[in-house]
């Protein structure tokens, strides 16, 4: 008896680009990002306790326009893993599983965190950076 070749699965130039698809690779790429934070705040501690040097070396960096968009960035990757986390909490209970919610859901995830984001670099740049 013959064999017949297994079909290949459809890779992504198949597929139209959907939000679902985009909020998966995000949600991967935000954890990520998470990842190098926590070693920038790594960083932050151990510069801390060497001195106020190093700690002044540390805050410059990232007062420089380079280290702020990294933080803002880390801000807004933050907020979208919190807020699809979320989303996958609720999906673990059974809800939300029709295309119309998973769209809905989806689209939740980024303008939830685009607003929590704003929200609090609103706060940041209004106290002067100051808490």
């Amino acid at each position: 008896m013959a064999t017949r070749p297994r079909p290949l699965s459809p890779h992504l130039q198949v597929y139209r680009w959907q939000i679902q698809m985009a909020t998966s690779i995000l949600h991967r790429a935000t954890g990520v990002l998470l990842t190098f934070g926590a070693l920038v705040i790594a960083a932050g501690l151990i510069t801390l306790m060497a001195g106020a040097e190093h700690w002044t070396c540390f805050t410059d960096i990232l007062g420089a326009w380079y280290g702020k968009l990294f933080l803002f960035a880390w801000t807004w990757a933050f907020a979208y893993h919190l807020c699809n986390g979320i989303r996958h909490i609720v999906q673990d209970f059974g809800h939300g599983f029709s295309i119309p919610a998973f769209v809905r859901s989806s689209w939740m995830s980024v303008v939830g965190s685009l607003v929590i984001t704003a929200l609090i670099w609103g706060y940041v740049l209004s106290t002067g950076g100051v808490a």
